[in-house]
């Protein structure tokens, strides 16, 4: 889909619930599954990192079309299991799990717990004890390298994600004698947006290289192993998208030759996966309020900013500021240099700096790409009490808004939706 053919879905959005709006289409996001399961062969399960969007529309939308969630707080196993997910499906990650965080998803029957310290595993056990119960996990291992490429990494230095590869041969008989966990296997996420594939390969090289060591050294014949994608996707004019073809074709000798391992012939390996599947399917929309014109630049004032989207405006852990892609909707013509601010009282609310667009006035769209992962959910919008910006899906059947009720998912669930006697 290219972005012209998408402006009067765009505009339509704006028109009809306002702006500033998030928009997601569903079709690429579908596009994007196929193509997964296509190139890997089916040799993955797909699994959606809840924290990407956590709109429970789309949890709902994706619930028929992938088989695993990953979820980082009980309120988003709130809304997954609100949205329709059954709990079973659900593993949960997070570094600080608190006691009551660990009962509830025990209580509700969570699929794994990953767990990241002794610390954690020795109080599942204990809250799985109470309740009479053995809670599977997975022991989430922080290597000691990540290969050059990604733009955040989680290992390889002073962590707080996962157990330290070198303080495994302690850690591991630890939990493996808890008596009411049942270790399932291991968990690994040591970077994430890369756009390298040879350094993707690389680093599920080192994956694997550590799940055949860890199963063997320990007499484990894992019934899970969860790879983190690290898939990145192209935010920045120059960017060039990762050749999934080419992470497949290097990865894929060393899968199979992990799979014929007696010891891992029944393993289930998933593939987890947030902004790689739905950053590229989202836009968000802003409207120009006005124009100003100061010491030589020339300033677009929209009614959204970082309040709205913080990783667009560079503050999202980026080094060096660098601006999204994004157009004006239905623009066409000669370009000028432009800076695109947002409605907030600080200097720092500026979601681009001197980009080249098609004359901007006051009542003009501007839609900013890869806004479907990371959005409203990673930005500060209580600063400055703007009202929340509408999200809306576009797919096969209509466009409609998906609100959310903010307060709503942080309250505990219904006991209906709570399965105290789950085995």
């Amino acid at each position: 889909m290219i972005d012209a053919a998408l402006d009067p879905w765009l505009r339509q959005s704006a028109d009809r619930y306002g702006t500033p709006c998030f928009v997601y289409f569903t079709a690429p996001i579908e596009a994007r599954i196929a193509a997964l399961d296509h190139a890997f062969g089916g040799r993955f399960d797909l699994s959606f990192a809840v924290k990407a969007n956590p709109n429970p529309a789309m949890l709902a939308w994706l619930a028929p079309r992938i088989p695993l969630l990953d979820i980082s707080s009980i309120g988003e196993m709130r809304l997954a299991l609100r949205s329709g997910w059954d709990a079973a499906r659900l593993s949960f990650t997070g570094p600080a799990k608190r006691d009551a965080e660990l009962a509830e998803a025990i209580a509700a029957g969570i699929g794994e717990l990953v767990v990241e310290s002794p610390r954690e595993a020795v109080a599942a056990n204990a809250i799985a004890r109470s309740m009479g119960r053995r809670q599977a996990v997975l022991i989430r291992i922080n290597p000691d390298a990540v290969p050059r490429g990604f733009g955040d990494q989680m290992a390889g230095s002073p962590s707080p994600f996962g157990i330290d590869v070198e303080q495994t041969a302690e850690a591991l008989p630890l939990i493996l004698a808890l008596p009411h966990l049942r270790v399932r296997g291991f968990h690994i996420y040591s970077g994430t947006q890369c756009l390298r594939a040879d350094a993707v390969v690389e680093n599920y090289r080192t994956f694997i290289a550590l799940f055949r060591h860890l199963a063997e050294a320990h007499g484990l014949a894992p019934d899970k192993l969860v790879f983190g994608s690290g898939l990145g996707i192209p935010y920045h004019e120059g960017d060039t998208p990762i050749d999934l073809d080419a992470v497949v074709a290097g990865i894929t000798p060393a899968l199979d030759a992990l799979r014929a391992n007696p010891r891992f012939a029944r393993t289930r390996l998933a593939l987890e996966l947030g902004r790689y599947l739905v950053g590229e399917a989202g836009y968000f929309v802003t409207r120009v309020v006005s124009i100003k014109e100061s010491r030589g630049s020339r300033i677009a004032l929209c009614d959204g900013g970082m309040n709205n989207h913080l990783p667009a405006s560079g503050l999202f852990g980026m080094v060096i500021r660098r601006a999204y892609k994004m157009h004006k909707v239905g623009g066409e013509g000669p370009t000028e240099k432009v800076d695109v601010t947002g409605p907030l009282c600080t200097s720092i609310d500026r979601l681009a700096g001197g980009i080249d667009l098609p004359n901007l006035e006051p009542g003009d769209l501007i839609a900013v790409h890869n806004s479907g992962a990371y959005g409203l959910t990673a930005s500060p919008m209580h600063f400055i009490s703007h009202q929340p910006p509408v999200e809306v899906m576009v797919d096969a059947v209509a466009i409609r808004a998906i609100p959310r009720d903010w307060a709503a998912h942080c309250q505990p669930l219904p006991a209906r939706l709570v399965d105290h006697d789950a085995a």
